[in-house]
């Protein structure tokens, strides 16, 4: 056996001592399936919310977003506390906290109290999503171990993306909106004691003390910028002042979290990562692929039920082509990966992406279902194939030591880009559609301003109008709608190119010899077998 061999597989038993490394990653990957699940569950729920619970349209923004926009936020801090306490420990709290919140959430009798749960939600995702991550990173040193176990991570994901949708659309045929959150507490009573007897324990070196202003820092910074965004989204003034003064102020905190990091001896997170063209590149592309996945997940779960008239359960059923194909993808992640390397992988995820996206501007009034099949699998196959990239790029880039900041990093990215994304492309679809509903024959200003929010909004409209003028309101909401969808499918298209363009300075090829690799000594007794990143 070469000496190179020999250290890889010295590597992978002292990582996986205690527990086998595979049957860890089960347990990770159910932890991805629970955090996976709520994020696209609530998405052909929105109707029905919206029906019974009266949401404004800020309201209704806040009741989709809030769960990434605090996930997001506190995924540095709890990772790097993680670091300090445990990360099998902090992982445990948020799946017991995930728990609470759900049954929260179903219980919920108006819009405030589901956004309170959110949150909570967004809390315990924040604990979760870290740590499986960075325990991975540690349990599977070797990078073509790893890049196979990232592949399944992954498609666990994409499993997860298809499962909410179709779960959320069975259960909303057979019971109430609410129900669509109690599926969380199932997964988190089996994940619990599993975890505990299952997961290792790990920890980063301990050195210096957790830098807790840092991490608040941090935390209110990611808020405040993405609270400015939504607002923006929402259709708020650009120079409102409950619009600028989160942006700034979030973008302040943010320059004075960097500024305290690169001071520290022992930091938070090491910046130092992002000076590495292939980890800052991979973070990029993991912001614009999510960027344009989850913006146009929700828009075309409204489209599905509101313009094509189809049931919730069929929005499900329709969108689980994209699933499956970024399955296959994630499966295939590995192979293609040690043939093509991380650049031409990215890059092609890229441009297939925005190739499914063009396909999909087609779409109009009358259901084409060949046309959205082709496209949502293209979509489905891309996007997962641009992620995979980039994600084992940057944990491989990553030294094991700062693993856990690394994990927090990638995390902030994917939860930060999923929430822009619903602000953004909402941003977008709201300026294309709103001007569609003026100067409608027989429809009152007020009328035709209310209908602007949104289209569930304008149904509810015309049907209180009635008559002629009712069904013109429903007819040019539609129309609206459609070419709204048409806009954002074009921006989208011109986010993924530029993600292509970055995505050139990633490698050209998987370097295994060393990548990723540390020096682990042999453990003197057992306490020593896990090894602490």
């Amino acid at each position: 056996m070469s000496g190179t061999t020999t250290a890889a597989a010295l590597r992978r038993r002292a990582a996986g001592a205690g527990a086998n490394r595979w049957v860890v990653l089960v347990v990770l990957c159910v932890s991805l399936l629970l955090v996976a699940v709520d994020a696209t569950v609530l998405h052909v729920a929105v109707p029905a919310v919206t029906e019974d619970l009266k949401p404004g349209g800020i309201e209704l923004l806040w009741i989709v977003d809030i769960y990434p926009l605090v996930c997001a936020s506190l995924l540095i801090l709890f990772g790097t506390l993680g670091d300090r306490v445990g990360r099998r420990r902090v992982l445990l709290l948020g799946y017991a906290l995930f728990g609470v919140a759900s049954g929260l959430a179903a219980l919920a009798d108006n819009a405030q109290v589901l956004i309170l749960a959110r949150a909570l939600l967004g809390v315990g995702g924040a604990m979760i999503m870290p740590a499986t991550l960075s325990i991975l990173r540690q349990v599977f040193p070797d990078r073509r171990e790893r890049a196979l176990a990232i592949g399944i991570w992954s498609a666990v994901a994409a499993v997860g993306a298809a499962v909410g949708p179709l779960l959320g659309g069975f259960l909303l045929e057979h019971f109430w909106w609410g129900s669509v959150f109690l599926v969380n507490i199932p997964l988190m009573l089996v994940s619990l004691p599993v975890g505990r007897l299952l997961l290792p324990e790990s920890k980063g070196d301990g050195e210096g003390p957790w830098d807790v202003v840092g991490a608040l820092m941090a935390a209110i910074g990611l808020f405040g910028v993405v609270l400015g965004v939504k607002r923006l989204g929402g259709g708020e003034s650009a120079g409102g002042l409950l619009t600028v003064l989160p942006l700034v102020v979030g973008a302040a905190l943010l320059v004075a979290f960097v500024r305290r990091q690169r001071r520290r001896a022992q930091p938070l997170v090491d910046l130092k990562m992002f000076a590495r063209p292939a980890f800052s590149t991979s973070v990029g592309c993991i912001v614009l692929a999510m960027l344009a996945l989850v913006g146009l997940e929700l828009i075309a779960a409204q489209y599905l039920q509101l313009v094509l008239g189809l049931s919730p359960l069929e929005t499900g059923l329709r969108l689980l082509p994209l699933t499956f194909a970024a399955m296959a993808a994630g499966l295939a992640g590995a192979r293609m990966l040690r043939r093509f390397g991380p650049r031409r992988m990215v890059c092609s995820g890229f441009c297939l992406t925005a190739f499914a996206v063009l396909l999909l501007t087609a779409l109009g009034r009358t259901d084409d279902c060949a046309l959205m099949l082709t496209g949502f699998v293209l979509l489905g196959f891309g996007l997962e194939t641009t992620l995979f990239g980039a994600y084992e790029s940057m944990l491989s880039e990553a030294p094991q030591e700062q693993a856990g900041g690394a994990a927090a990093i990638g995390e902030t990215s994917y939860q930060l880009g999923a929430g822009i994304g619903i602000a953004l492309l909402g941003t977008v679809m709201n300026a294309a559609y709103a001007p569609g509903l003026s100067g409608v024959p027989g429809v009152p200003e007020s009328a035709s301003s209310s209908a602007g929010h949104s289209l569930g909004e304008a149904y509810e409209v015309a049907s209180q109008l009635g008559g002629v003028a009712g069904a013109a309101l429903r007819h040019a909401a539609r129309d609206a709608f459609v070419h709204g969808l048409h806009v954002t499918l074009l921006v989208s298209a011109g986010l993924l190119l530029l993600g292509a363009v970055m995505a050139l300075r990633l490698p050209r090829a998987m370097q295994c010899d060393g990548a990723g690799a540390v020096e682990v000594p042999a453990p003197r007794d057992a306490a020593e077998s896990r090894v602490s990143v």
